[in-house]
């Protein structure tokens, strides 16, 4: 009835946010004995919780850092570092992706901001576009797993989940991907020198004096995740100070107007109207979900069937696969997590890594056709010069490096619970 129910108002051609809603309110109305007031007071709790205000203020931030041009001195004060490498300026594009994932906690803002320097740029010096968009798409993605990140920021408003924990979870893997990229780049351009002209060399006392142009990012990381992370501020309050920051360098380092940033705060509204709509509507699915106790029904079933939690998880992102083909991130994690957490949480999975393993499968979506939002966000800044699908088989071999991440996780799960282990016990 579920299923039945989702795939009709989808189908229909319903907002996805409304479709999630209408599916639940009907289960409520009919299946549970019209408790429909109980999924409206649902909706009104939770937005009304203080975390969920960081969720507009992030994407601000990124949407401030696009706007004010502070992307281009980071680029050029890092590319003389990676000049030398095989694959060159491609390896900056990860580097700055890193960067500006830890003061953006969205994957297309972090695309947006990197790609509108870096594109114009490698294509100058002959870079190969396809290769140079590939790069980029692989790693915008690190905005939603490197901290701040409104993917761990929504996944602990919606699971009672700390995101202090979820927040310093995120660091070593995105980290760990980070690493993964660059030896992609390194493996490709060694198979193919013909994607990366050689660079000339830059000395080191030269190379150190661009370095300036990084501190405004490290005074946005210190403001955002040092007042966090030393316990000064909340996630929300922490967003706060990052905006304050960003528009105040923006008006005195970078190109920040009057203007700009009031389109900085339309494109901020437009954004998160969408994601508060599925938000809404998956709050209500959730409610009725949990009111007709499908995930203890499963849990039950998984029990007489004897899947080990493995085979269990193996289906879950088989799952997350097949709908990052037709969902943006944001939305597949809100409809889905009011079965997957309870279900997965249920046979034993720690919260906090599951958590990340959710983000890297989201990441994953944002580089999946037909609807890869990085994909499309590059394209548009090329101009149409790389096609969607000349885009998507560049990011293949991302796509790839980031099930191997979640594989990594499997092996190794410390390597995201390791580091909230050590700082709250």
């Amino acid at each position: 009835m579920l299923f039945g129910l989702l795939s009709a108002t989808v189908l229909s051609g319903a907002v996805l946010g409304a479709a999630l809603g209408l599916t639940g309110f009907i289960l409520l109305h009919y299946a549970v004995g019209g408790a429909t007031r109980l999924g409206a007071q649902t909706v009104w709790n939770v937005l009304n919780e203080f975390t969920l205000t960081a969720v507009p203020l992030f994407i601000l931030l990124g949407e401030v850092l696009v706007a004010s041009g502070l992307a281009r001195g980071v680029y050029r004060a890092l590319a003389p570092f990676f000049a030398r490498l095989p694959g060159g300026l491609l390896h900056t594009n990860i580097a700055v992706c890193t960067v500006f994932g830890a003061v953006s906690g969205s994957s297309m803002s972090v695309a947006a901001a990197v790609g509108s320097v870096a594109y114009p740029e490698l294509k100058g010096r002959g870079y190969q576009p396809a290769a140079v968009v590939g790069t980029l798409a692989g790693g915008g993605t690190l905005g939603l797993l490197i901290p701040p990140s409104l993917s761990l920021l929504i996944y602990g408003a919606l699971t009672d989940t700390s995101i202090g924990r979820l927040f310093l979870a995120g660091v070593l893997p995105g980290l760990m991907m980070a690493g993964l990229f660059m030896a992609i780049i390194l493996w490709m351009a060694l198979r193919n020198p013909a994607i990366a002209p050689e660079e000339k060399a830059v000395a080191l006392r030269e190379a150190l004096r661009g370095l300036p142009a990084v501190l405004p990012l490290v005074v946005l990381i210190v403001a955002v995740l040092g007042s966090l992370f030393a316990g000064i501020a909340t996630p929300t309050e922490a967003a706060g100070v990052g905006v304050a920051a960003a528009v105040i360098l923006g008006v005195t380092i970078g190109d920040l107007t009057l203007r700009k940033l009031g389109e900085a705060l339309i494109g901020t509204a437009r954004i998160f109207a969408i994601i508060a709509m599925v938000f809404i509507g998956a709050l209500v699915l959730a409610q009725a979900i949990s009111m007709l106790g499908l995930p203890q029904q499963i849990l039950s079933a998984i029990g007489e069937w004897g899947l080990s939690k493995w085979v269990l998880l193996l289906v879950v992102v088989a799952i997350y696969l097949v709908l990052g083909c037709f969902f943006d991130g944001l939305s597949m994690m809100i409809m889905t997590l009011p079965l997957v957490f309870p279900l997965m949480t249920g046979v034993g999975f720690d919260a906090v890594w599951l958590g990340v393993v959710v983000t890297l499968m989201i990441e994953i979506g944002m580089l999946t056709p037909p609807v890869g939002m990085n994909l499309f966000v590059l394209v548009g800044i090329t101009n149409g010069e790389v096609n969607l699908a000349a885009a998507a088989r560049a990011a293949l071999p991302f796509w790839c490096a980031l099930l191997v991440g979640v594989l990594l996780l499997c092996l190794f799960p410390g390597i995201a619970t390791w580091l909230p282990g050590v700082a709250f016990g």
